[in-house]
């Protein structure tokens, strides 16, 4: 490892949000991860320390060598410096690995320019922006590979219309997760749902706006139905992995018709997940 090798701590620098979020609002991605999650993540690679920095407009109209100056050199000392070969920072982006490396080369530090993983393959580089339009178009699998783990969300279980288990006879977790979270296309999902324990049920899981029942435009719901479970969820907060998508989202003209459907995509999700 590189930092072993010169005998130094390995930290991770990140912002507190996505940079987009400030500079160009309107059009700023979804986030694949919140912070929380994210710094999970990156102490499950054994990095060190991870340093998160605020980015709001002061900091986005930061040049880039005040940055280099300020953040790596007299607040970090590095001696290394790693990153994406198309990386870029400071106001305007015009920061990237040739001012790095000039500015490593007056200040005593070295730069690294690593190629995206698989770019050199023939293949399309592993990136946020081909994991997001992946889930977008409900390919969950597809993304495993590439995050190295199941996309998982996570939110509070709240109240909905009790419909799922009175009226349908499948009782449903309903979990509000935030607004700036990547969700996967509308459909029907084979998942987990961790609780706060730790413990990991088996799922079916509805993500839609429940056209049989609603009109369109109804609100976006993520809807977790535990097999065999009975229990009182509410409040918790929860985690919820997609694993694969059986089915896209249905209007039935009754519902029974709904019924016997969730019942077979129950018993799909068990077959897939539980043998």
């Amino acid at each position: 490892m590189r930092a072993a090798a010169q005998q130094a701590e390995s930290i991770v620098v990140t912002f507190d949000r996505h940079p987009a979020s400030v500079v160009r609002p309107e059009s700023a991605p979804p986030l694949l991860t919140d912070l929380a999650q994210k710094l999970e993540l990156l102490a499950d690679t054994g990095v060190d320390r991870t340093l998160v920095v605020r980015f709001d407009q002061v900091r986005s109209e930061e040049s880039a060598e005040a940055f280099v100056s300020e953040m790596l050199v007299d607040r970090l000392r590095v001696r290394s410096v790693v990153v994406g070969h198309d990386f870029h920072f400071g106001q305007g982006r015009r920061g990237n690995v040739a001012l790095l490396s000039e500015m490593g080369n007056q200040l005593g530090f070295d730069v690294l320019g690593m190629r995206l993983v698989g770019e050199d393959a023939g293949t399309e580089a592993v990136s946020s922006t081909r994991i997001r339009r992946l889930l977008s178009d409900g390919s969950v699998e597809a993304v495993i590979p590439l995050l190295g783990r199941p996309h998982e969300v996570r939110g509070q279980v709240v109240h909905g219309d009790g419909r799922a288990g009175a009226e349908l006879g499948f009782p449903t977790a309903n979990v509000a997760v935030p607004a700036d979270i990547l969700l996967p296309a509308d459909g029907i999902y084979a998942g987990r749902y961790q609780r706060p324990d730790g413990s990991s049920i088996t799922a079916a899981l509805s993500l839609g706006r429940r056209p049989t029942f609603y009109p369109e435009g109804a609100p976006l719901l993520l809807e977790a139905h535990l097999l065999d479970f009975h229990g009182d969820l509410y409040g918790e907060e929860a985690r919820v992995r997609f694993l694969g998508r059986l089915r896209d989202e249905l209007r039935f003209d009754s519902a029974e018709e709904l019924v016997a459907q969730m019942g077979k995509d129950v018993a799909q999700v068990r077959s897939r997940l539980t043998h």
